[in-house]
């Protein structure tokens, strides 16, 4: 059967659902979405349907079983009942009215399938199998609900606004059309769908009270990019990351991730280690600001979190002086998404109610923290770039006042496939990393939550096993 995709003024128009059960209720979700008046006729409705009465009041419910005469004046008619006969009955009579009849458990006996919708309102994106698979439709909507924002809906609005505007200034429909081109590609879109309506518009009345088509300008996206697994990822980051023209992009980016970067996007690398430094972070400053004013889209790539030891803050601050546009996108920092990975809780009632991020290598070279304050129990210690500094750190730790049989745990390539646990203590840690030859990225945790990774961890890839030291 060949069915014709078509959005339909439903306003005022009529429907009826004959049914009272999960079928029926499931149905009616996108029904009362639109402007329909409904009637459900059942002789038994679940509690769900009445609660979605109380809440649409376009929603009428009838107890009682279904008449013939019930079909008069309907525009859409909704089989749903769990008796195939009744059902079978309902749509030979719609189809002879030549009513619309959409059958909940057998599609094709109907004339009309109600797809899944992916609404950002006013923009709706109808999914259909044709009523060959359900399932599948369902998966094609999810797949398109992780890569359309909600704020598309905002953008929808602000361009709705405007149509009739642009349309006055210019006159052409060639230029209209590259008006509204350079706006979705550029910063001033994307001020919309990061909530800054307010300063959109006034860019935008700015250009049309002038009367000049936008030009492109560029962009930075300061985007962390979390531990490593791509799942990991926040759907605004994904977009972004399909967006850019250049990624800068630092070594803890893994390369799954690197993966989903746009395919034509140049890449340039400016990852750090200890002692070696792709790129200095002040050149990495003046090539974001110098790329950004050339007119690209520039993706800032980071491992985790960038506000969170990723100097973040410091590329942010060169933007500002040179007043160019940029976004920040937060990642899933590595103390998170590796503890959680670990089977670690950073915080516990039992074992800690304080939990401290810690810089394990300062700017300086050196590992001078307040160990003072460090040194509590029932707190949680992560250190970041912490494990070439692990002797200092845990000698300092306990020198002021930690017992030197606290627990410990050396977490390497977190998320990933890679993954490993080391666990010890103040006392043994140290020895273990100098004994097995870790190589970064690692993350130090110190505490008593680190008890419970043998009871919590839950990721431990088929392949590998964590590698669990007993002093």
């Amino acid at each position: 059967m060949s069915y014709l995709p078509l959005f339909i003024d439903v306003t005022g128009k009529k429907c009826l659902v004959v049914g009272g059960g999960k079928v029926a209720s499931r149905k009616l979700i996108p029904i009362l979405g639109t402007n329909m008046i409904v009637t459900l006729i059942s002789p038994d409705v679940i509690d769900e349907i009445h609660l979605k009465a109380n809440e649409h009041k376009n929603l009428k419910i009838i107890k009682r079983k279904f008449n013939k005469e019930d079909i008069e004046d309907q525009f859409l008619i909704v089989a749903a009942t769990n008796d195939t006969k009744i059902n079978q009955e309902i749509a030979k009579l719609s189809k002879e009215k030549n009513i619309l009849i959409n059958m909940a458990e057998d599609s094709i006996s109907g004339n009309t399938l109600i797809p899944s919708v992916v609404d950002r309102d006013p923009i709706k994106i109808a999914v259909s199998s044709g009523a060959a698979s359900p399932i599948l439709t369902r998966l094609v909507k999810t797949k398109l609900e992780t890569v359309i924002p909600y704020s598309f809906s905002k953008l929808a609005e602000f361009m709705m606004e405007y149509r009739s505007i642009v349309k006055k200034t210019f006159l052409k429909i060639s230029d209209r059309r590259n008006f509204w081109e350079v706006f979705l590609d550029g910063p001033i879109s994307e001020m919309v769908l990061s909530g800054h309506v307010d300063k959109a518009k006034k860019a935008l009345d700015k250009s049309l009270e002038e009367k000049v088509m936008l030009e492109k300008t560029g962009e930075v996206y300061l985007v962390g990019a979390g531990p490593g697994d791509p799942e990991l990822l926040s759907f605004k980051a994904l977009r972004l990351m399909q967006k850019a023209d250049i990624v800068i992009y630092d070594r803890l980016v893994s390369k799954p991730i690197m993966n989903l970067i746009r395919q034509d996007a140049e890449k340039i690398y400016v990852g750090k280690q200890r002692a070696d430094h792709a790129m200095p972070q002040e050149n990495i400053n003046e090539l974001l600001a110098r790329l950004a004013l050339e007119g690209k889209k520039v993706l800032r790539l980071k491992g985790g979190d960038p506000f969170i030891f990723g100097r973040g803050g410091e590329e942010i601050e060169s933007l500002i002086k040179d007043d160019i546009p940029f976004q920040i996108v937060p990642g899933i920092t590595a103390a998170s998404g590796c503890a959680s990975y670990a089977g670690i809780p950073l915080t516990h009632r039992d074992y800690s109610q304080a939990c401290i991020f810690v810089t394990g290598h300062l700017r300086d070279g050196t590992v001078n923290l307040n160990w003072k304050m460090l040194a509590h129990e029932k707190q949680t210690l992560i250190f970041y770039m912490g494990m070439h500094g692990s002797k200092i750190i845990c000698e300092e730790l306990v020198k002021h006042g930690l017992k030197k049989h606290t627990p410990a745990a050396l977490i390497v390539k977190g998320t990933t496939e890679d993954q490993e646990v080391i666990i010890g203590d103040l006392k043994s840690m140290p020895e273990i990393i100098l004994k097995n030859k870790i190589i970064p990225p690692t993350l130090l945790i110190i505490g008593d939550v680190v008890k419970l990774h043998n009871k919590l961890k839950w990721f431990n890839p088929f392949h590998l096993r964590d590698k669990n030291f007993r002093i």
